[in-house]
């Protein structure tokens, strides 16, 4: 496949703070025209995983050649979010089977861990790794739950206010988070008992999306509804919040890098926005496709990925 370079001129943002000048460079990469990607995580080996939800496959890009390969998953395949475990390889959390699946690297053989038979169509979500290496996940239709990959064992808990369990996310200490989308807020999970603890966001109905943790344990999280970009210090058990430039923006995906800098999709202004905790302020860098849909962001140090789900691209940008 071609890859193509687009690169963004300088751009200014209004902000109430002043205006910022920002520069970008992007790299785009197609891959399969319908494959719907959705969530996307680099490897350590400078390759991607991405899950292609419209073609119940998983896939697999090499950057370096632009080239981009479809593993099955099964049938009904319809996955939503990937990750890289301690073991290196691709695990999946596979609404279309009910299942979290895991890729290996090397083979790509698929291994699933069934759903119990009394906890079917979970609308599983997103998935991540504890400090014990046991994956936490989490389902919209109001479940999360945790998988021990050693022995196989599964437990499924219902969560607080039935459905919105959306993204998740591990601290550097251990912890683990999930924000709750329909329910409208962040869930502090007991690794011992699965019991979770209901944090309320300062602002209400604010649609809690997606969570990333930075290097002190801090949690970053969207508001799809308010527009909110929140921090919530899991030391002082304290509570910010910054509003995102624009008009009507709807903050969706977010991703704390290795500099301790957010990144933000905004689907109000169709970019990526990059929020630094010193100055609070925000960098705004468009995205080369109209109504991009960027779902989900990752990455690795000196590089954010993301996945245009609308246009069937992934693409990465140089964040140093």
């Amino acid at each position: 496949m071609r890859l193509v370079m687009v690169l963004a001129a300088a751009l200014a943002v209004a902000m109430s703070s002043g205006t910022v000048y920002a520069k970008m460079v992007m790299q785009t990469f197609p891959v399969l025209a319908g494959a719907g990607a959705h969530d996307v995580y680099p490897a350590p080996d400078g390759t991607v995983w991405f899950t292609a939800q419209s073609a119940g496959k998983l896939g697999h890009l090499d950057p370096r050649t632009g080239k981009s390969d479809l593993i099955a998953l099964g049938p009904g395949a319809a996955p939503h979010g990937v990750i890289v475990g301690p073991d290196g390889a691709a695990w999946v959390t596979e609404g279309g089977q009910n299942a979290i699946a895991r890729v290996d690297p090397a083979t790509h053989g698929v291994k699933l861990f069934p759903f119990p038979k009394e906890r079917r169509n979970a609308n599983l979500n997103t998935a991540v790794f504890d400090g014990q290496g046991v994956i936490w996940f989490t389902g919209q239709t109001g479940i999360y739950g945790r998988l021990d990959p050693k022995s196989g064992t599964m437990a499924v808990f219902d969560a607080p206010r039935g459905t919105g369990p959306y993204g998740i996310a591990t601290t550097p200490g251990g912890q683990v988070f999930f924000a709750s989308l329909a329910g409208n807020y962040l869930g502090q999970i007991d690794l011992e008992t699965g019991g979770v603890t209901v944090l309320e966001p300062p602002v209400p109905r604010q649609g809690a999306r997606r969570v990333w943790s930075d290097s002190r344990g801090a949690l970053w999280i969207t508001g799809w509804n308010s527009g909110d970009l929140f921090r919530y210090d899991t030391k002082t058990k304290g509570w910010g919040r910054r509003h995102l430039p624009g008009d009507r923006p709807q903050p969706y995906a977010v991703y704390v890098d290795n500099a301790d800098a957010v990144w933000v999709s905004d689907w109000g202004a169709n970019a990526i926005l990059r929020f630094d905790p010193q100055t609070e302020r925000f960098e705004s860098f468009p995205l080369p496709d109209n109504y991009a849909s960027v779902r989900q962001l990752a990455g690795r140090k000196g590089k954010v990925w993301g996945a245009e789900s609308a246009a069937d691209k992934l693409f990465m940008i140089n964040s140093e």
